[in-house]
C-alpha cells in the first residue's frame, strides 16, 4: 500500500489551486431504492456535494495555476499516474519469479490516456540491475523533479534487491540453506518532454537486511528548495537522500540517517508541511514493539533547515486498536496547515486481557472519542498546526458515524480484531470538488455488497472548515449504476484509492483499486483500477472506466496485485 500520498512543501512545487465551476449539479435522491436493469441490481447514486445547486468555496481558494506538478512526467501540465505491481512479472507464460514492474499512464484533457502507457521492470533496456525472483521492483513509488529540469521523475523502491550466499562460513555445499541479504535499492526513471526514459540507481549505502525501498516518499525536508527522498531502512529508521540530484543519481546534499523510536515496523510514509513553517515534514505509521507488547504508532518527523529530526510518537492516539496501514497528508480544513489522515483497525481488549493490550476499556475509549461503536476500522483525522499534528483535536469516523453509509460489523473471530471490513484502508487526500478543502477517499475492501461477500466499497468524505465530516459521504460499489463490472465475492474493491486531477479541470478524480479483474476472475487473480471523474458536486460514476493488466499490455497473472497501490 500502498496511497503513500504526498503534499509537498511551499516553494518546492507550484501550488495547484482550483477555480470554481458554478455549473448547477443535480443528483438523484441518495435514499432512492435499488433499481434493476438487464438483470443487474443498482444501488442509489452517490450523494451530491452541491448546496443549492452550486459549490461553496474556501476563503483560500484561488484561480488554478497550471504550473509544474510533482507528478507530471512529460511537462504537459497534467498529472500522470504510476501503478506499482511489485508481485507481478512481465514475462509471458506461467512464472513465479515475481520480480515486479511499474505501469505508467499519462494524464490529458480527456483524462488518463491508455495509449500512452509505459511498462518498466529491471529487464527493461536502460533500467539498471536485472529482474530476479522476489526483488519486488515497485515495492513503493513516489514522484518529484529530482534534477530540477522541469519534468517530474519516477522514483522506484525495490525492497528485496540484494545478493545471496551460502548459509554459514563453509561455502556452498549440497543441502545447505542459502541466506539472502535483502539490502533493497532505489532507482529513478527520468522524466522529459517525451515522457519517462533512462534510469539510474540512486546511492543508498544499503547493507544486509536494510530493506531500502519498502516505503519511500519525496519532499523538501531541509527547506533548501530542492527535493529530497526518504526511505524506510531497518524497519523503523529513515535514510534521507538530500537533493538536488545529478543525472548520475548522486544527491548533492549527501545521505543522512535519522533514528526511529526503536523496534518499529514502518507500514507507510507521507509528507507535507504540517506545521506551516515552509519545510516538508514526514509522518509514518507502524507498529512499535516493547517487550512482548506491540502498539500502533503515528510518528511525526519534523522538517527543519537542518533536515528531519528524530521521530516523536503522537501520544493519545493509542487505544484498543491495531496500527494503521496507510497514512496521507493534505489540508482538509483549509487553514494552511497540512493535516494527517490515517486508519485504525480496532481491537477489543480490556485492562485484564493479558494479551499485550493498551489497558483501556473499549467503552471508555468510545466515550472519549464520541464513537458509538468501535467496529470494522476507522479513519483518524489529526489537524495540523504550528506545533505539528494536534492530537487534542483528533476525530475518528467509522461506519456508525453520522452521514457515513453502511453499518459497522464486529468481528467474531478468535483474534478479537474488529477490523474485518477494513474501513479506512487505502486512504488518500485531495480536493475532489474544487472548493479549496481537501477531501478524503477510503476503501472498505472486505465489505459485503448485496449477496457478494468481501466485494468491497469506496467512500469519499468531505473536507470542511471544521475538518473531516461524514455528512454527505459518497459511496461507490461495482453495483452502483454506471460503474463497470459487478460486485462478486472477494473482489476487494477499494483495496487502494488515490485522488489526483488527471484531466486538469481543478477537480481531483478518484482512482480505486480492486483485486478481481473486470471479467470476474475471483480471488485476487489479476487486479484492476477504476477511474471516477470528479465534479463540483463530488465524484460521479458517469463516464467512469476500468483498466486491468491486459489494458496496460501486461500479462494476466495470479496475484499480480494491479491496483493494490499508487504512486505518492
Amino acid at each position: 500500500m500502498h496511497p503513500r500520498r504526498t503534499t509537498h512543501a511551499r516553494g518546492l512545487v507550484l501550488t495547484v489551486a482550483v477555480g470554481l465551476s458554478m455549473t448547477a449539479c443535480t443528483s438523484a435522491d441518495p435514499g432512492e431504492p435499488e433499481r434493476t436493469a438487464g438483470g443487474k441490481a443498482y444501488g442509489a447514486p452517490p450523494a451530491s456535494w452541491c448546496v443549492s445547486g452550486t459549490p461553496s468555496a474556501s476563503p483560500t481558494a484561488v484561480e488554478r495555476h497550471r504550473g509544474a506538478l510533482h507528478d507530471d512526467f512529460n511537462g504537459d501540465g497534467y498529472s500522470d499516474v504510476a501503478f506499482p505491481v511489485p508481485y507481478g512479472d512481465l514475462s509471458r507464460g506461467k512464472t513465479r519469479r515475481k520480480p515486479g514492474y511499474v505501469a505508467v499512464v499519462y494524464g490529458s484533457s480527456r483524462g488518463l490516456r491508455i495509449a500512452s502507457k509505459q511498462l518498466f521492470d529491471q529487464d527493461e533496456p536502460g533500467v539498471p540491475d536485472v529482474g530476479e525472483p522476489g526483488d519486488y521492483y515497485g515495492s513503493s513509488v513516489t514522484t518529484a523533479d529530482l534534477d530540477q529540469d522541469g519534468y517530474a521523475d519516477l522514483i522506484v523502491g525495490t525492497r528485496e534487491n540484494g545478493r545471496d550466499e551460502a548459509y554459514g562460513s563453509g561455502g556452498v555445499e549440497d543441502g545447505h540453506m542459502r541466506r539472502y541479504h535483502w539490502q533493497g535499492s532505489l532507482s529513478v526513471v527520468w522524466g522529459g518532454r517525451h515522457g519517462l526514459s533512462g534510469s539510474v540507481t540512486l546511492p543508498t549505502r544499503a547493507d544486509s537486511d536494510d530493506g531500502v525501498g519498502a516505503h519511500i516518499v519525496a519532499g523538501d525536508f531541509d527547506g533548501d528548495g530542492a527535493p529530497d527522498v526518504a526511505t524506510q531502512v531497518r524497519g523503523g529508521d529513515l535514510r534521507v537522500l538530500s537533493g538536488p540530484f545529478a543525472r548520475d543519481g548522486w544527491p548533492a546534499g549527501g545521505l543522512h540517517d535519522v533514528k526511529g523510536p526503536g523496534k518499529t515496523e514502518t507500514r507507510d510514509l507521507a509528507a507535507g508541511d504540517v506545521n506551516g513553517d515552509g519545510v516538508t515534514d514526514l509522518v509514518s505509521v507502524g507498529a512499535t514493539t516493547a517487550g512482548s507488547a506491540s502498539r500502533g504508532d503515528v510518528l511525526f518527523w519534523k522538517g527543519t533547515h537542518g533536515g528531519l529530526t528524530s521521530a516523536a510518537a503522537l501520544g493519545g492516539i493509542h487505544g484498543p486498536q491495531d496500527a494503521g496501514r496507510t497514512v496521507a497528508v493534505g489540508d482538509v480544513n483549509g487553514d494552511g496547515y497540512a493535516d494527517v489522515v490515517t486508519n485504525a483497525f480496532f481491537q477489543f481488549v480490556s485492562r485484564d486481557s493479558g494479551n499485550g493490550g493498551s489497558g483501556i476499556e473499549e467503552e471508555e475509549y468510545a466515550r472519549k472519542y464520541r464513537l458509538p461503536h468501535l467496529k470494522s476500522g476507522a479513519v483518524v483525522y489529526l489537524p495540523g498546526g504550528k506545533g505539528g499534528p494536534d492530537v487534542e483535536r483528533m476525530t475518528m469516523l467509522n461506519q456508525d458515524s453520522p452521514g457515513v453509509p453502511g453499518v459497522a460489523h464486529k468481528d467474531s473471530g478468535a483474534d478479537e480484531e474488529g477490523g474485518t471490513e477494513y474501513f479506512g484502508v487505502g486512504v488518500s487526500v485531495g480536493d475532489i470538488d474544487g472548493d479549496g478543502y481537501a477531501d478524503v477517499s477510503v476503501g472498505i475492501p472486505a465489505k459485503d455488497v448485496g449477496g457478494a461477500d468481501g466485494a468491497g466499497t469506496v467512500v469519499a468524505l468531505r473536507g470542511t472548515a471544521h475538518g473531516l465530516t461524514g455528512e454527505g459521504a459518497q459511496l461507490l460499489t461495482q453495483d452502483t449504476r454506471g460503474v463497470p463490472g459487478a460486485a462478486q465475492d472477494a473482489d476487494a474493491f477499494g483495496a487502494a484509492t488515490k485522488i489526483v486531477d488527471v484531466d486538469g479541470d481543478g477537480h481531483g478524480d478518484l482512482l480505486a483499486g480492486g483485486e478481481t479483474a473486470p471479467d470476474g476472475t475471483p480471488h485476487g487473480a489479476r487486479g484492476a483500477v477504476w477511474v471516477f471523474p470528479a465534479t463540483p458536486c463530488g465524484v460521479t460514476p458517469k463516464g467512469s472506466s476500468v483498466m486491468g493488466p491486459s489494458t496496460l499490455g501486461a500479462p494476466k497473472q495470479f496475484n499480480s496485485a494491479l491496483g493494490a497501490d499508487f504512486n505518492s
